[in-house]
Parts: C-alpha cells; sequence; structure tokens
C-alpha cells in the first residue's frame, strides 16, 4: 500500500518518512524509539512527545547515507561553497530543506560515496543489500494488546529484516557498548515481532545490522544479536508495552522516582577502597 490509511489498519505502507514520524495512527502509537525512552522514563517519553526535538542538521549526514546506500530517500543536493556562514548561501541551504531535500557539502557528498563503494565490496553486507532481494524504507503498523505500534524498516527481506547504521567504530567491543546504549536489542525485537505478526517474515526470522565506520576506509561489521539479547529485548518492549498502555489510562507518565532515592557508591568503587585499605 503507498498511502496512509484512511481507516487505520494493520499492515505495510509505503510512506514518506516524514508521514510516518508524524504518526498517522489516530490517537497515537508507540514505535521502537518510544518503546526504548518509555523503558527509561515515562516522564522524558511524555515531553519529547508532547515537545518534539527541533530539526538537527547533524542528522542529515545519516539521512544521505541511507538515501545512497538504500536506494531511497530525499534528494540530494550538493552545495559547493567553502562557507556555508554567508547569507547567501545560507538562504539557499534552507530552501532546499524546506523542499524536502538534503543539502550536503561536496565533501560529505563524496564521503558518503565512498563509504557506498566499501559497502559494496564488503561480502556479507553487499549481498544483504542486493538490489531486487527487498524493499526499503517500509512503514509498518499493528496492534497488540490493544496499542497501536509502529516502525520504519531500512531494508525488508522475505526471511529477514536489514538495518544500516553508521558508526564511529564497528569494532566488536564499541559495537556491544552501543547495542547496551542505544537499546539496539530491543529495536531487533520490536521490528521483528511486528513484522512476524504481519507476516512479513517467518517466525525465525532475523534482524542483521550492517554497521559502517563514517571515516576512511570505511570499514564494516555486520552483526546478529545472540540468544539472551533477544530475550532481554523482548522483555523490556513487554515492559515498554505494559507502561505505555497503563500512562495512556492514567494520564500518569512517572520519572524516575518519588521521593528520596538512597544510593550507594559503584561496586567497582568500593571494591577500590577496599584493596587500598586493606
Amino acid at each position: 500500500m503507498t498511502e496512509a490509511p484512511v481507516e487505520v489498519e494493520p499492515g505495510l505502507y509505503d510512506i514518506p518518512a516524514d508521514l510516518y514520524h508524524q504518526d498517522p495512527i489516530p490517537g497515537g502509537s508507540l514505535s521502537s524509539t518510544g518503546a526504548r525512552r518509555i523503558t527509561d522514563c515515562p516522564a522524558r517519553f511524555k515531553h519529547l512527545l508532547d515537545n518534539p526535538q527541533p530539526y538537527k542538521p547533524e542528522f542529515e549526514f545519516g539521512t544521505a547515507a541511507h538515501t545512497v546506500v538504500l536506494g531511497n530517500g530525499p534528494e540530494l543536493v550538493v552545495v559547493d561553497e567553502k562557507r556555508w556562514d554567508t547569507n547567501e548561501t545560507k538562504a539557499r541551504v534552507a530552501a532546499i530543506r524546506a523542499a524536502g531535500k538534503v543539502p550536503l557539502k561536496a565533501e560529505a557528498r563524496q564521503r558518503i560515496d565512498d563509504m557506498a563503494d566499501a559497502l559494496a565490496n564488503h561480502a556479507e553486507a553487499s549481498d544483504l543489500l542486493t538490489p531486487g532481494s527487498g524493499l526499503a524504507e517500509q512503514s509498518m503498523f499493528w496492534q497488540e494488546n490493544g496499542i497501536w505500534l509502529r516502525s520504519r524498516i531500512d531494508w525488508l527481506r522475505p526471511d529477514e529484516i536489514v538495518d544500516y547504521k553508521s558508526a564511529r567504530s564497528v569494532h566488536p567491543d564499541h559495537l556491544q557498548k552501543a547495542v547496551n546504549e542505544y537499546g539496539y536489542h530491543q529495536q531487533d525485537d520490536f521490528y521483528r515481532r511486528g513484522a512476524i505478526h504481519l507476516g512479513l517474515i517467518p517466525p525465525t526470522g532475523s534482524f542483521k545490522f550492517i554497521c559502517q565506520e563514517k571515516q576512511p576506509p570505511y570499514l564494516v561489521t555486520v552483526v546478529e544479536l545472540d540468544f539472551p539479547a533477544r530475550v532481554i529485548g523482548g522483555e523490556l518492549n513487554d515492559r515498554a508495552f505494559y507502561t505505555y498502555a497503563m500512562c495512556r489510562e492514567t494520564g500518569y507518565w512517572p520519572a524516575y522516582s518519588e521521593g528520596v532515592t538512597y544510593l550507594s557508591l559503584p561496586k567497582w568503587v568500593e571494591r577500590k577502597y577496599a584493596e587500598e585499605t586493606s
């Protein structure tokens, strides 16, 4: 389906990113990002829901990389000016953004093209993204236990989901920390359960992250999370769905704690102190 539903029906939709992010579900739906935020703090989630973050130009590089790698996205426009702080150039950049396009410096466009070339030379990543093997930038909407959920898939194959991420480092140690910090294990479960629910992938369908560095030589690591990580991600999502439903019903969005919170020092500090004083 290529248009947003007039009457809400679960399914896969090929709609623009801005329509997806506006949330076309009457009454609202919970996204993967929202699930991760509400898991951390319902009060902060509600604040961000009511006060959307202002546009950040630094996101444009990632958007442009997705467009080139996946072959789907906004038009990219190179603004080949040494300085972007002149009134003339600022006006031109603003007009490009207002038209729904992405302005890029020549250096950034070249870097993205070089990233795409490096990705094409990575056997596993290039195989996953073989043209015609999947659908790019697809939006899913479905229901679980009375709440609407949504997610936007980078690359949907018949048997798996692929998500492309640019990163500072793709060393496994760094990526392990990133998975925990950014909740990628929740994203894995969230996307897979939606695709399985809608019959888009089989129950055994997998989720793979293609992670690529943004600086030369644009190294690539393809990641699949292990079973314990996926289980934890699923349990965190179950908690997020329950919290979201309860907060909507009661109108109460709690912060981290109420009253006095008693804290200890980190365990490693206690151990270090014990070693130094023994």
